[in-house]
């Protein structure tokens, strides 16, 4: 099993877009996998149609009340599960600050997992703030995939959250942890600016980029908003064969065991 973290301290980057999408269409090649939304904001839930649960977010074994198994939960979907996320789990950032092991709770949260091997992938949508939930996010991860905007200010994201990452290596709580992939999403064939951003990323950090592209698209930006992945909202569109073709690249560079 690996533990893989979706992240950027940058908001509207496609994060979430690519923690459901990438998910689904793991799950669509019969890998098991396994999302934790750990934003507040519950996007990654909202995707799923499972906004209105409450009380089923991490925040309990988070804080030790309880084992993560009670809240991993079936999608529609075979062979996707997904822990949600809820209000809670703001409250959570303040409480396990005031912990010794607060860098290392969610290790400690997630170590089961790793020992059952249920799921192939666990993916974790961090929320887009440099807080302790993301933190401990980057410490329990044994890779960081990172989506990037074609925009203007995409390496200027990165930079920074290189920073972050020396950080918890230099907090001992994660030695191992480097940015092992990026996706560049939003891409607009239309503009000189997103092919120029691909290529600066692609000249700083070579092989780490992936050669799939994901495009900027309507029916990606709708498909959230009737609780289905692209997958399921527009399964033949280009969004879709994007994602399926990121999943088969990621499985690639994952080969499971």
């Amino acid at each position: 099993m690996k533990i893989i973290a979706i992240a950027n301290q940058k908001g509207g980057v496609g994060k979430t877009t690519t923690a459901v999408n990438l998910g689904c269409a793991l799950a669509e090649e019969g890998l098991r996998v396994l999302l934790i939304d750990l934003d507040p904001q519950g996007n990654a839930t909202s995707s799923f149609g499972m906004q209105e649960l409450e009380g089923e977010s991490l925040y309990e074994p988070l804080l030790g009340g309880i084992s993560i198994a009670e809240k991993i939960l079936p999608t529609r979907l075979p062979r996707m599960f997904i822990v949600p996320a809820d209000l809670d789990l703001a409250g959570a950032e303040v409480e396990i600050a005031r912990m010794d092991n607060h860098l290392t709770r969610l290790t400690a949260t997630l170590a089961p997992l790793r020992s059952d091997e249920t799921f192939d992938f666990v993916l974790l949508d961090c929320p887009p703030s440099l807080g302790i939930l993301m933190t401990n996010a980057l410490a329990a991860a044994d890779e960081l995939l990172t989506p990037i905007q074609c925009e203007y200010f995409a390496l200027e994201g990165l930079v920074k959250i290189d920073r972050v990452i020396e950080q918890v290596r230099n907090s001992g709580a994660n030695d191992d942890l480097a940015i092992t992939g990026i996706v560049m999403t939003m891409f607009d064939s239309r503009t000189n600016l997103s092919t120029q951003v691909v290529a600066d990323v692609r000249e700083h950090f070579a092989e780490r980029v992936y050669e799939t592209v994901i495009p900027r698209t309507v029916r990606l930006s709708e498909a959230p908003s009737f609780g289905k992945s692209i997958l399921e909202y527009d399964t033949n569109g280009t969004g879709a064969r994007a994602y399926r073709a990121l999943a088969a690249e990621f499985i690639k560079r994952h080969p499971a065991p």
